[in-house]
């Protein structure tokens, strides 16, 4: 498990009211690990701006009667030079499907691969969330991500 350092944080005190009333929001039971996790999702978002092997979800809603969409959709596809480890398809109702990919890659390849996806005649809405694989970023077990016996098997 990985040290533990306590410091201390100058804070004014209506940001502090604000930043309290929001952790408790999200279900925060102090603010250390809320804070922790705002320096973790700042770690992620350097690792994207630096175009490092990033993994993260595309998600698009689309009308499936526009003509040639399927066929597009499945061409950027099949075309993607970065890793699509999942794809997950929802049928919303008679019109609208939702769609999440699930995939992997430099984060500039992503980000040019799920603005390809949105931009399709007939996508309604999409967006792009990325995240890291962790190797650097402790866990909120002390732990880092990789270097930890697995309780399950890969395939």
């Amino acid at each position: 498990m990985s040290e533990l350092v306590r410091f201390g944080v100058s804070i004014e005190a209506e940001l502090l009211k604000q930043f309290d009333r929001e952790i408790e929001k999200k279900g925060y039971t102090n603010r250390s690990e809320a804070i922790r996790d705002l320096i973790r999702d700042q770690i992620v978002t350097q690792e994207w701006a630096s175009d490092q092997e990033t993994v993260g979800t595309i998600t698009i809603v689309y009308d499936h009667h526009t003509r040639d969409l399927s066929a597009n959709l499945t061409h950027l596809q099949h075309s993607f030079s970065g890793d699509i480890k999942s794809v997950l398809h929802i049928h919303l109702d008679h019109t609208n499907c939702l769609e999440v990919l699930v995939v992997q890659g430099k984060g500039k390849l992503l980000q040019e691969f799920a603005d390809q996806l949105v931009s399709v005649r007939g996508v309604k809405h999409g967006k792009l969330t990325m995240t890291t694989t962790g190797d650097a970023i402790p866990t909120k077990g002390g732990h880092h991500a990789h270097g930890q016996k697995h309780e399950h098997t890969h395939k």
